[in-house]
């Protein structure tokens, strides 16, 4: 899948992300979608890199994939930034 449709992945699964993880994030909606775009990037590559298959078109294994990777770099800047 291109670069541009995990970007569009990032944005859904970073509001996503969001509302399971609600609190008060520094820097508001506008970093939680940038979390939410690269989040949906490494949640790609790492499930390519880990052997989960190649992530090809739009299905819930990716989009999965793209959630975690938006949880875990959100959980990441919340411990930074508290």
């Amino acid at each position: 899948m291109g670069i541009l449709s995990w970007i569009v992945f990032g944005l859904i699964a970073g509001a996503l992300a969001k509302w399971i993880m609600p609190g008060k994030d520094p820097g508001g909606w506008i970093v939680t979608s940038l979390i939410g775009i690269a989040g949906g990037v490494l949640g790609g590559w790492l499930g390519t890199f880990l052997g989960f298959g190649d992530v090809s078109g739009f299905n819930l294994r990716s989009f999965g994939l793209a959630i975690v990777g938006s949880l875990v770099l959100l959980g990441g800047y919340r411990m930074l930034k508290s």
